[in-house]
């Protein structure tokens, strides 16, 4: 069964829309046939969209590092829980566990995860699917940044095109069926 990483807040967010994304995302999940990868937390928006994903019967993979069981609370109910030695590890087994990404709100964290797993999809190391769920306009400026670092010739048109972007779950989803990765070198002009 394909897998879908979402990467998102171990916090909850100001606004009730966050945690209601989630279970929407989750509802989404699990109606199209995918399980979920994600941190392993059982708080924040990580603990809603996990909670939500295993009350419709939908599997639910985390990976969390030592460090972290303590301060993010490691889910105790997953169909799987990996426990990994860093973030490194963390990241990379994610990936590997994963046919998809998607970043929901949150913090540096979110930002980070999403951005490498981009990033590794520009060096094609991946030619997975990458996607905001841009909720209520969340990433509205990410996306206005890397728009203009397309226009400032430090990022390629066709990379940008590879952060596929939707303000509903359904949307985000149906984009990742048709997405095919570019294959631009990077390095060439």
């Amino acid at each position: 069964m394909p897998r879908i990483c979402v990467y998102c807040g171990s916090n909850s967010g100001s606004r009730p829309i966050y945690s209601d994304a989630a279970r929407a995302l989750a509802e989404v999940l699990v109606r199209n046939g995918y399980e979920l990868v994600y941190g392993g937390a059982d708080k924040g928006i990580m603990g809603v969209i996990a909670n939500s994903m295993l009350r419709q019967g939908g599997k639910v993979h985390g990976v969390m590092p030592t460090a972290l069981c303590d301060k993010e609370i490691a889910h105790p109910k997953l169909t799987e829980l990996h426990i990994v030695s860093s973030m490194h590890e963390r990241k990379t087994m994610m990936a590997e566990l994963s046919d998809g990404f998607i970043a929901m709100p949150g913090g540096f964290g979110t930002l980070e995860e999403i951005i490498e797993i981009l990033t590794w999809g520009q060096l094609q190391f991946h030619d997975k699917p990458c996607g905001l769920l841009n909720v209520d306009g969340y990433f509205d400026h990410l996306i206005r940044y890397l728009d203009h670092a397309v226009g400032e010739g430090f990022l390629r048109a066709e990379n940008r095109r590879m952060l596929l972007c939707d303000d509903t779950p359904a949307g985000l989803v149906q984009q990742f069926g048709k997405y095919t990765a570019p294959r631009v070198d990077k390095w060439t002009d």
